[in-house]
């Protein structure tokens, strides 16, 4: 498994090495590219399958190996101490990716990995016989191979499979990267995912997360009645949100199309034709700038359910977040950006008004003084409408400092024109966002389903818009649909990425998605 060496005693490129490996393969007959390999068993199983292992003494009594939790076990004194005799335990197939290899002599001890874990692999020459043995002096680290053989421990107690059969499954012509420095460029992490995920620790656990939070979602809104849809990603008018779309062209038609930019009005159309509680789960898109907390492609849940309201969506929300913790495992208590967040429910709830007094020590109600703080903190207000400078305030000075899990609620309502206010106190509406750590991670309204209102709102919010602005355009035809009578209902949206960085304690979006948006590679 070393490296080899030329004539003139100089290292040999490393791809040119594996190139000659690969020939040696094929010069024996075997495909370098491997075949179907069945009854193999994940190695997690393999290994879970380490108690049906048993000592079998010379008078034929088996024993129960002992606890390996106890550290201070000298597993080759208990043998010692228990024989003469030696183990039996169950033949396994098991198929990997080779992390570390250890040639001595007649033995060679190998490390495989798969997507469930690792392995001790031991090939021994007299258990493998000569041709096996040969073939495992052409293994490479990060080759793909299978191993069939006795389950047992070594002496020092660790869980091995004891190899009688090879199998070659795929060779790999580029170099791992170095043992120790590893793939630590963030960059070409994120460019180079299957290395990756291959060689790096940690990467591999974060998405098989991510998958179980999603499966969770799906799982827990199914079981309240909810139907998934798929909605169009390609618009004619980019609505349901204030973002920048991205525009293609379809040739066919002659039209501008863009990328969608949320889900929301198509979700509500199907609400007004009878699909009572619906949502979708999907990819949404916004020509906008890259942070640790922003990439143009990202995944949205939007649910929306027929005779609820935003209680109804917080309560939905706390169950959605609090079931895919439990699915994942690892309690309620979790770190994220360095602070301990404790997701026991109910999460705490507090209106957009006192938290705005609590962080500024102004009244929100009070036009003059937020027009004086606006100044202190430097922005500008001429031509702003006053909610849209509390809004700039709450931005800068309140939600920095939101650890939560917080239902943020009520909003003022001209910053929400999706949005039902409230019957009491039309000033206001009935909207909540959800922050942890400063970062909203989920928006949900009672929904607007006054037609009337809602195009009066649109008009309005449509004023003085740039012409590349999503909300630079009414969608005329969800207008058309809310007259059709749209019921009462409540809407929430979450931002999926954010909350798989959240619960696995990731520190950047790109961290959770698989291939994120990178500039071009030089």
């Amino acid at each position: 498994m070393n490296q080899p060496a030329d004539d003139s005693d100089q290292p040999i490129d490393p791809r040119s090495a594996r190139r000659e490996k690969l020939a040696k393969i094929i010069e024996k007959g075997i495909d370098p590219w491997g075949s179907r390999f069945d009854d193999r068993l994940l190695i997690a199983d393999a290994k879970a399958r380490i108690d049906e292992v048993r000592f079998v003494k010379e008078d034929g009594t088996e024993l129960e190996l002992p606890d390996f939790d106890d550290e201070s076990l000298d597993y080759r004194q208990w043998k010692s101490d228990n024989g003469p005799g030696g183990e039996q335990g169950p033949t396994v197939r098991v198929a990997g990716r080779i992390m570390l290899a250890r040639p001595t002599g007649k033995l060679i001890f190998l490390n495989l990995k798969d997507w469930s874990g690792s392995i001790q692999i031991f090939v021994g020459k007299n258990q493998v016989g000569d041709e096996d043995f040969d073939l495992a002096k052409l293994f490479d680290l990060g080759d793909l191979i299978g191993a069939e053989g006795r389950l047992g421990r070594t002496n020092t107690g660790e869980i091995t499979v004891f190899a009688e059969k090879l199998f070659f499954l795929t060779k790999m012509l580029e170099p791992p990267p170095e043992k120790h420095a590893g793939l630590t460029n963030v960059e070409l992490r994120q460019r180079m995912r299957y290395a990756d995920l291959a060689f790096n620790d940690g990467p591999m656990d974060t998405f098989l997360a991510r998958t179980k939070i999603i499966k969770s979602i799906r799982q827990t809104l199914d079981e309240d009645g909810f139907c998934e849809v798929e909605g169009p990603t390609l618009h004619t008018v980019a609505g349901g949100a204030a973002a920048r779309p991205f525009e293609t062209h379809h040739n066919a038609l002659d039209m501008k199309l863009t990328m969608r930019i949320a889900l929301e009005l198509h979700l509500k159309r199907l609400m007004v034709g009878g699909m009572e509680r619906v949502y979708e789960l999907g990819r949404v898109y916004r020509n906008e700038g890259l942070s640790p907390r922003h990439n143009p492609e990202f995944t949205m849940l939007e649910a929306y359910q027929a005779y609820g309201d935003y209680g109804s969506m917080m309560d939905l929300t706390e169950r959605l977040i609090c079931n895919a913790i439990e699915k994942i495992g690892g309690g309620f208590q979790r770190e994220f950006a360095g602070q301990q967040i404790d997701f026991t429910p109910p999460f705490q709830r507090a209106t957009y008004a006192e938290l705005f007094q609590q962080a500024t020590g102004v009244d929100p109600a009070d036009d003059a003084a937020v027009l004086e703080l606006s100044a202190k903190l430097g922005f500008e207000s001429a031509g702003k409408h006053p909610d849209v400078i509390r809004s700039e305030i709450f931005e800068e000075k309140v939600e920095d400092s939101l650890r939560g899990p917080i239902f943020v609620i009520d909003y003022p309502a001209s910053i929400c024109p999706l949005t039902k206010r409230k019957r009491d106190n039309p000033e206001i509406a009935e909207r909540f966002e959800l922050f942890i750590c400063g970062m909203e991670l989920a928006n949900a309204y009672t929904e607007l389903n006054d037609p009337d209102l809602q195009e009066e709102l649109f008009t309005t919010q449509l004023s003085g818009q740039e012409d590349e602005d999503s909300m630079a355009k009414m969608d005329h035809d969800f207008i058309r649909a809310l007259r059709h009578a749209m019921p009462p209902a409540g809407g929430l949206g979450i931002g999926i990425d954010r909350l798989v960085m959240i619960l696995t304690g990731q520190k950047s979006i790109r961290d959770v998605i698989l291939f994120p948006v990178l500039r071009p590679e030089s």
